[in-house]
């Protein structure tokens, strides 16, 4: 950070536009500044090397400052989710061991609910607000000295990040600076990232993504980030263009909303719009063919996981457009790509073997951007680390091309989580709101191929009797879900698919829901 500062001053680091299309801009100089002093402000509050700090907010400036002043102090950043249901959020502040929270004015309320009478610090972290206040109270502390670098610190948690699993309560993935640094590093190696290179960010800075991907990543490499509060299809392209952004991180389901808007990217093509990096959920050979059909745009495809601090793979950059859309249409899946330097990539069975070319299996990682472990979890970390290698969850297989570099694909989960828009859902989750409602004897939520969402949420339920009708099922589960985990349609049936052992089979019955793929709902 100290040498960001020397070396780039007062050039342009964060630009931030708001809700209402205002626009901010912040210099290196005083984005590092500002991180100091509100680094002293933590210390002051009782924050130090080791602790860990919550942080309620959402895309903004100051979401950015807290994380870098917990850093810049030695200590771990634990970003919520606020649009999580409360109860998570209780677990979550309940779980993580934090010594404060960082936390938004407008969130405060569900924040001091959520902590049920726990005696923890609050720090109202609002810069732009009428009330100064924030401001005031971090611009009046001297700036925290630069820390010496040493192992020591790279060995240090930075981040917790709790990540839905096939149980009811979220999994804490703990990392550390090394991982940051070395997966921040091959992204920018990766995708030819330098000090001209201008990003934007589009997705929820609460998830690795948007964090390190737009954030860690320019940093490393002393270039600019473009920062939104929301992704709005309108002011997508026009904003790359304006602002003359070269490369932007998305899931498949922006790409899909990109599409359904008609938006235009022409200037942002002729103002140099590279390509738009996209992970973090299912994307099809039908959407990225559409869409760099449609707008001539390069869909650079990876995968990572939070586990993994975010991307392990990417397709290479330099392929040509005939060995771009070989890997990306002609395997009935688009390849996530190549390993990049910091991380191995594997394909075992459950026995932890390799398996050969082509052949389907789990996909495995290991290397400096693996997480530590999951937070107080003895069991989980056994069974993801159960061979020496990450167990990702996820089902693929990989191809080897001429060079002998080997491309990968993700074709499902072995886990049955459900993502919908680069979202996790857990399915227990959903599937007790079912069982609830009015009329249902017995039912499951089944994650199905959706072209708007990659996955969306349906039902297979079990009826107590003929009279009982769908419309009733989604309303009472529109009553108790947020809309990104209510089903949003409901198959009856005599049984549920479920092994010897009574587990469900969710996988074998995607298929009761193939006449929805193109459906959309709002």
């Amino acid at each position: 950070m100290q040498q960001n500062d020397a070396t780039y001053g007062e050039k342009p680091w964060l630009i931030y536009y708001g809700e209402d299309g205002s626009r901010m801009n912040w210099s290196y100089s005083v984005f590092i500044d500002v991180s100091r002093r509100l680094a002293r402000l933590l210390q002051q509050h009782g924050a130090g090397r080791g602790s860990r700090v919550v942080i309620a907010s959402h895309n903004h400036p100051d979401t950015i400052l807290g994380y870098f002043a917990c850093w810049l102090l030695g200590a771990c950043a634990v970003p919520l989710n606020m649009t999580e249901d409360d109860q998570r959020l209780a677990y979550i502040l309940t779980n993580c061991d934090a010594s404060l929270v960082l936390c938004r004015s407008c969130y405060a309320e569900r924040i001091g609910m959520a902590l049920q009478g726990a005696a923890l610090p609050l720090i109202d972290m609002d810069s732009d607000s009428a009330d100064p206040q924030f401001y005031a109270a971090v611009r009046g502390c001297e700036p925290l000295d630069y820390p010496e670098a040493d192992d020591d610190m790279l060995e240090q948690e930075c981040l917790l990040v709790y990540t839905s699993g096939t149980t009811g309560n979220p999994k804490g993935v703990v990392l550390v600076q090394r991982n940051l640094f070395a997966d921040g590093q091959d992204i920018t190696d990766w995708h030819g990232i330098t000090p001209d290179t201008r990003m934007m960010c589009v997705l929820p800075v609460h998830h690795v993504n948007g964090t390190i991907v737009t954030h860690v990543t320019p940093f490393i490499a002393g270039s600019s980030v473009v920062l939104h509060r929301k992704f709005s299809p309108k002011t997508f392209f026009s904003t790359i263009a304006a602002e003359q952004v070269g490369i932007v991180s998305v899931v498949p389901t922006l790409l899909a909303f990109l599409l359904e808007a008609g938006a235009d990217a022409a200037g942002a093509r002729d103002a140099g719009l590279r390509h738009i990096i996209c992970g973090a959920g299912p994307l099809t050979c039908e959407l990225a063919d559409r869409f760099e059909s449609a707008y001539g745009i390069r869909v650079l495809h990876g995968y990572g996981l939070s586990e993994t601090t975010c991307y392990s793979c990417f397709l290479p950059v330099d392929l040509s457009d005939e060995e771009h859309r070989h890997w990306m249409q002609d395997y009935g899946f688009p390849s996530i790509g190549v390993a990049i330097p910091c991380n191995e990539m594997a394909i075992h069975d459950a026995a932890g073997d390799d398996v050969p070319d082509g052949e389907r299996g789990e996909i495995v990682i290991r290397g400096r951007n693996v997480m530590l472990g999951y937070d107080k979890n003895e069991k989980a970390n056994a069974e993801a680390f159960a061979f020496g290698w990450f167990r990702s969850g996820d089902e693929g297989f990989r191809i080897a091309d001429r060079q002998g570099r080997h491309f990968y694909f993700i074709t499902g989960r072995l886990k049955e989580l459900i993502i919908r828009g680069g979202v996790n859902l857990a399915p227990l989750e959903i599937d007790e709101v079912i069982n609830r409602a009015p009329g249902v004897k017995a039912g499951i939520c089944v994650g199905f191929e959706n072209n708007m969402y990659g996955e969306e949420v349906g039902a297979l339920v079990i009826r107590t009797d003929d009279s009982v009708r769908q419309e009733q099922i989604l309303n009472f589960c529109a009553e108790h879900l947020p809309a990104s985990k209510r089903p949003k349609v409901v198959i009856f049936t005599e049984a549920l698919p479920v092994t010897s052992t009574g587990k469900y089979q969710r996988n074998s019955v995607k298929h009761l829901f193939a006449q929805w793929k193109d459906a959309q709902w709002r």
